[in-house]
């Protein structure tokens, strides 16, 4: 199946398994508007595979993904139009990756914050309020009184951390894709009915959150977006960025 997609995103199938790798490595694999259109379309995209059994999402180079890319939230202080597209994209992926049937996995090979993965959320460093995931899904996770320091305080956690806490299922010694790719290889050689049944009935918890605390945080997140605050925060950060790597968060 041909997936339509911008070089931002590479998408390979092989026997079942369709890897997605985020590919801007010199930028982090920041999410930049190309980057965040294709996660919004990628997962309706594959649902009308019939070959797809099982999704690995993972970054090319030494991160996963810094988070949405600084010069995309500048555009989104002065465009209105910006500003609608992207919430609605964000809506798309959020709920999409919810109620998607097949088996996700993680490669997560580097930093991941914000949108990129929501392991370590700096939304309210930021300005912003965590209306795409954290606020909503993370107490669901484990304690809701560590998720609400991390999220009010933006703090970055490690690998072990996250396990712990329940973000993650597991660290891995040596390549994090090849353990994702074994991984993958054991669930799409599972009947396959009932792996998407127990998806399905396991994230009926989050779906629940979805008709609330999502939709109440996307709300805050838009207004958020247009803050004195963020703004102020978001382009001290671009000037401080100079001629180094695009800066994200």
């Amino acid at each position: 199946m041909l997936y339509d997609v911008s070089d931002s995103l590479e998408v390979i199938s092989d026997a079942g398994i369709i890897t997605l790798t985020l590919a801007r490595p010199d930028q982090r694999n920041a999410v930049g508007p190309d980057l965040h259109k294709d996660l919004s379309t990628i997962w309706a995209q594959i649902r009308r595979d019939p070959s797809a059994r099982v999704v690995i999402i993972t970054g090319a180079g030494r991160a996963f993904s810094a988070g949405g890319d600084l010069e995309m939230m500048l555009d989104l202080h002065e465009s209105h139009e910006a500003r609608e597209r992207t919430m609605e994209e964000l809506s798309a992926m959020v709920h999409d990756m919810i109620q998607f049937p097949l088996p996700i996995i993680a490669a997560v090979n580097g930093p991941a914050v914000g949108l990129g993965c929501s392991l370590a959320d700096p939304h309210v460093a930021v300005g912003l309020v965590a209306g795409d995931g954290g606020a909503a899904f993370w107490p669901l996770l484990s304690s809701p009184a560590r998720f609400r320091e991390l999220l009010f305080t933006g703090d970055r956690i490690s690998p072990d951390e996250a396990v712990a806490m329940g973000l993650a299922s597991r660290t891995v010694n040596g390549s994090v894709l090849d353990e994702a790719v074994r991984v993958a290889q054991r669930l799409a050689a599972l009947p396959q009915q009932a792996l998407r049944d127990t998806k399905r009935t396991v994230n009926l918890h989050l779906a629940r959150a979805l008709d609330g605390a999502f939709q109440t945080g996307m709300a805050a997140e838009r207004d958020s977006l247009q803050s004195a605050d963020h703004i102020q925060l978001v382009r001290g950060m671009v000037r401080r960025a100079d001629d180094g790597p695009e800066a994200s968060v």
